[in-house]
């Protein structure tokens, strides 16, 4: 259920509604805009039907929502959701770019990198510490040092480092060092680590799963705000499909039902959407045109020498020309580069 306040509504009223709420054993997520309030209540049905919010004073009107995902529907929010990370926006008019290796391999790796992806524009530099791999001897990351690392040339740098968190147990140490917490496909139904990133106040970049529904995705997105963390990225990263030419099946149409159902942002992965360099930069073009508010690149000084996802990485040179690219189309679009 959601009770819209009056544009006349004030303070009073609002937490008025909010402890006739919470007197019933429901949950109130109040959403403050710049033309009303809007409370959205979770719970028991039964519970919500005895508050008779209609009568309360300054309520407008009350909606039913009949989607799985409340906080996350464009029911509970009209505007798109901007996160503030820093001094930069996500959402909105602006298309941000994330970018790094897949894996920090080294101090000097991800510093050569960190400064390549710099000097192109991007705003956020991107690489996994832990390296949660479908082969047991697959490298699986520096973990604690790579961590270190990332902080130490995110700050040298002046980009904010986005890095993905595997577990709960290792939440407390990616927190302390990281920007933006990743949730990676793989966990996308996580319920326990969604969860607990929920109860952290940094925003966090939830990929779609392997064969997750669009449902499904904005469920787990809905774990997270639950417990009290508004600041969510939705990551389309490509779905399993029975082709086989490229590493997963890159679903742009995801994008613009997004946009439709929810005011969260929206970014793309077009390197595990594709698995292969040459098709990452017509991806990412085709990925502002649809609508999307950042893009996540795979970057490595040398692609050929890299320890994870070589094959879909971009080597610098290449970034800066898809980095030209991207600026041209979102100036199209009518976005900021």
């Amino acid at each position: 259920m959601i009770i819209v306040m009056g544009f006349q509504a004030g303070q009073k009223e609002v937490e008025n509604v909010v402890a006739k709420i919470t007197q019933r054993g429901l949950r109130a997520h109040v959403s403050e805009g710049k033309e009303c309030t809007i409370i959205g209540v979770i719970g028991d049905k039964k519970s919500m039907a005895e508050i008779n919010a209609e009568a309360l004073p300054g309520v407008d009107k009350v909606l039913a929502v009949t989607e799985s995902y409340k906080l996350a529907s464009r029911k509970f929010k009209a505007g798109d959701t901007l996160i503030q990370i820093g001094d930069i926006s996500i959402g909105g008019d602006n298309v941000v770019v994330m970018a790094g290796p897949c894996a920090v391999e080294s101090r000097e790796q991800l510093l050569e990198a960190a400064l390549a992806v710099k000097s192109s524009g991007a705003q956020f530099l991107r690489g996994g510490a832990y390296k949660p791999r479908t082969s047991p001897y697959a490298f699986q990351g520096m973990q604690e040092e790579g961590l270190k690392l990332l902080a130490e040339v995110g700050g040298l740098t002046g980009l904010k480092t986005v890095s993905e968190v595997i577990d709960v147990e290792s939440l407390p140490l990616v927190h302390e060092y990281i920007d933006v917490l990743q949730i990676g496909a793989r966990n996308m139904q996580n319920f326990q680590l969604l969860k607990a990133v929920g109860r952290l106040k940094k925003p966090v970049l939830l990929k779609r799963g392997l064969s997750a529904t669009l449902e499904e995705w904005l469920n787990a997105a809905e774990y997270i705000m639950n417990e009290g963390n508004y600041d969510v990225i939705l990551c389309e990263r490509g779905i399993r499909t029975f082709e086989t030419y490229t590493r997963n099946t890159l679903d742009l149409s995801a994008v613009a039902a997004l946009k439709y159902l929810t005011h969260l942002p929206v970014v793309v992965d077009p390197s595990h959407g594709t698995g292969r360099w040459r098709l990452v930069a017509p991806m990412a073009r085709a990925a502002v045109a649809a609508g999307a508010d950042g893009l996540i690149i795979e970057v490595h000084p040398e692609p050929a020498n890299a320890l994870s996802d070589g094959p879909q990485s971009l080597n610098p040179e290449n970034f800066q020309v898809l980095m030209q690219e991207v600026r041209a189309m979102s100036v199209a679009m009518g976005r900021k580069g």
